[in-house]
């Protein structure tokens, strides 16, 4: 059993606060369903304004409760949620393969999410639905090339099947972690007139079974 998993017991070391936005019927809550609760719904409805749902989760050896907002997509409720961009160290920018209009509104989404949030906030771009490969509306190297464009993660997934949904989410909480252990470093050698030349990051991607189900569905895993 890996250490992914934090006992409830033990004291909170970090609350990250991760939002997730895209038009409506994405599946965002189903999403959150699959990862919070390794649930999914057929008959999900609309989100009504906004919920939220936790998961706490061991991060090298530290206690990581992941606060996961569910931003409703219909646009008579962005004034609600807009709100909720503040505060957010993560965010998962969520479209449809299979709808290619919300793969196009994503940079008007990510444009508001700039607009709210910190300017160091870790940002995948998830590409839903990925087990409906024949209606599939957006090409994987569309995505890929936005997704380097505006230096976002990049992975594929399907909420019914579970493919790359645990794997998305932990690389957005091990990079958001791996961000905040390096500021905290960066403190600690600044008040001890360490080199702070010699803090550089690296990218951590966290393995999961999950791979090893993503060429089944034909879901890109990652860039």
């Amino acid at each position: 059993m890996s250490n992914l998993y934090g006992d409830y017991n033990q004291k909170i070391d970090y609350v990250f606060k991760v939002v997730l936005i895209g038009d409506s019927a994405v599946g965002k809550s189903q999403l959150l369903a699959r990862f919070a609760r390794n649930e999914f719904s057929v008959d999900s409805k609309a989100t009504i304004g906004v919920e939220f749902q936790t998961k706490t989760l061991a991060i090298d050896h530290k206690t990581v409760k992941a606060q996961i907002w569910d931003t409703a997509g219909q646009e008579r409720y962005r004034a609600v949620t807009s709100a909720y961009y503040r505060g957010a160290v993560g965010a998962m920018l969520v479209y449809d393969v299979t709808k290619r209009q919300s793969f196009d509104h994503m940079a008007r989404w990510l444009e508001e999410l700039r607009g709210h949030a910190d300017k160091n906030i870790v940002i995948m771009l998830i590409g839903n639905k990925c087990d409906l490969g024949s209606l599939r509306a957006v090409p994987i190297e569309d995505a890929q090339e936005f997704a380097q464009r505006e230096n976002l993660f990049f992975m594929e997934t399907s909420a019914l099947e579970a493919t790359n949904v645990e794997t998305a989410f932990l690389t957005v909480l091990t990079e958001i972690y791996r961000i905040i252990s390096k500021k905290s470093l960066t403190a600690n050698e600044d008040e001890s007139g360490g080199n702070l030349g010699l803090l550089k990051g690296t990218r951590i991607i966290v393995p999961s079974q999950e791979q090893n189900s993503a060429g089944k569905s034909g879901c890109c895993l990652s860039l």
